[in-house]
């Protein structure tokens, strides 16, 4: 595996670091101002304008529809190993991926367009979507059921001549609340008595579909996340062509599977940027502050912890690279341990990390005068979005003992797999 970076990825790389330190560090504090404005005036859900702003700078400095590899429609699409980097200075400033029109859950629904959907489909909304002119949302989580199984979903898609008929509840379907969110990607059950993963299929539906209801943002550790929010959506009786049907029916966990693979890798990308700046943050607030005669960063106490910061950032990003040079080289599928892994090391190591920065800050590590406690509310909600931890792990832990299973030959001698 060779990990070192191409001529194009290193003029690319240095692109993106201008830009951010020219566009993006500066207008952190305009971005949250701007949401503040909104909220002050009853509608925390308009689009900033700072974003609005720099999208078509972005796109004129080339660094647009970086995360889509291999598609006709986006040719600056870069590989998965490739795109790690970039995506990882991204994930320093929470907002910064929309800027380049590579956030989530866009980047997730685009992949699934360009995978799984008919041309005419891809013409109606893959299009708008990587010109940056709309938003969309992915709906699969339910507040009923525990849906980190997936089988457990109840929403119904249920065919109804050349309609399918969609109901259900769904929640934390983030991107719900932006006004400019005109298309959702809705898993639900087409046939309950299929076998247990062939009773899902996925949908296509307008935002603006009659019966579709935005029944409430919810708020993570208190934040609303204004303007992309994570929504609860009612469906009642919503009717769409039968043509918007992803594949077929009880295709619904191989469209998932597909879907979440690059999704997973993506917000990992981003959670070591975010650590990284964490860390970045924590040394200079230590080198800067004199407690008890002495710089903090003397105090013995905080060379243990930059130490081990250092280590697992270190470890997660060579996981990281791993996993992507493998979804490049040999598929999602057969990369399916090193996704798993990667989902669960690179969220905790970041959360761990931004704690760290938090108490290096004291109070204000706390305060949103620092970009510590949003960071760490993102990135501990990670640790649940696209599969929680304990789901990842139980996959990691069934590969690992199926590599170690003793099976029997035909004269009965037990023979051990992986040895």
């Amino acid at each position: 595996m060779n990990f070192d970076y191409t001529d194009k990825v290193k003029d690319m790389r240095e692109r993106l670091l201008a830009f951010m330190d020219e566009h993006i560090y500066p207008n952190e504090a305009r971005f949250f101002a701007e949401i503040a404005e909104n909220r002050a005036k009853g509608n925390a859900w308009l689009p900033t304008t700072i974003i609005e702003e720099l999208k078509p700078k972005a796109r004129a400095a080339g660094l647009w529809n970086l995360f889509l590899p291999k598609s006709p429609r986006a040719p600056e699409g870069l590989s998965n190993l490739e795109y790690a980097p970039m995506c990882e200075i991204m994930g320093r400033v929470p907002f910064a991926a929309e800027v380049f029109n590579c956030s989530a859950p866009d980047t997730g629904n685009m992949e699934t367009f360009e995978r799984y959907a008919s041309e005419e489909l891809k013409d109606q909304w893959l299009e708008p979507l990587l010109r940056g002119e709309i938003r969309s949302a992915f709906l699969m989580t339910e507040p009923e059921v525990a849906s980190s199984d997936a089988t457990n979903i109840q929403c119904r898609i249920e065919r109804d001549g050349d309609e399918y008929v969609i109901n259900g509840r769904k929640w934390w379907s983030s991107g719900a609340g932006d006004p400019r969110c005109a298309v959702y990607i809705v898993m639900g059950k087409s046939n309950p008595d299929a076998p247990r993963h062939s009773q899902q299929s996925m949908i296509i539906v307008p935002a603006n579909a009659k019966g579709i209801t935005i029944v409430r943002p919810l708020s993570v550790f208190g934040y609303d996340d204004a303007p992309h929010g994570h929504m609860e959506v009612l469906l009642e009786n919503v009717r769409v062509p039968v043509g918007n049907l992803l594949l077929g029916e009880g295709r619904g966990f191989e469209i998932a599977q597909g879907r979440l693979g690059p999704g997973r890798i993506h917000h990992c990308m981003r959670s070591i940027g975010a650590a990284e700046r964490a860390m970045e943050l924590m040394c200079k607030r230590l080198n800067s502050r004199i407690a008890f005669g002495k710089p903090v960063s003397a105090q013995s106490v905080w060379h243990e912890r930059i130490a081990d910061a250092r280590c697992r950032i270190e470890m997660a990003r060579l996981l990281t690279l791993k996993a992507a040079y493998m979804m490049d080289t040999v598929g999602n599928k057969v990369a399916k341990a090193e996704i798993a892994m990667i989902k669960v090391v690179a969220p905790n190591m970041a959360c761990d990390i931004i704690d760290m920065a938090i108490q290096a800050h004291g109070g204000g590590g706390v305060s949103d005068d620092f970009p510590l406690a949003y960071a760490y509310a993102n990135q501990r909600t990670l640790r649940l979005a696209d599969g929680p931890d304990e789901v990842h792990r139980q996959s990691i832990a069934k590969l690992e003992l199926a590599r170690h299973m003793v099976v029997k030959t035909e004269v009965d001698m037990p023979v051990t797999r992986g040895c």
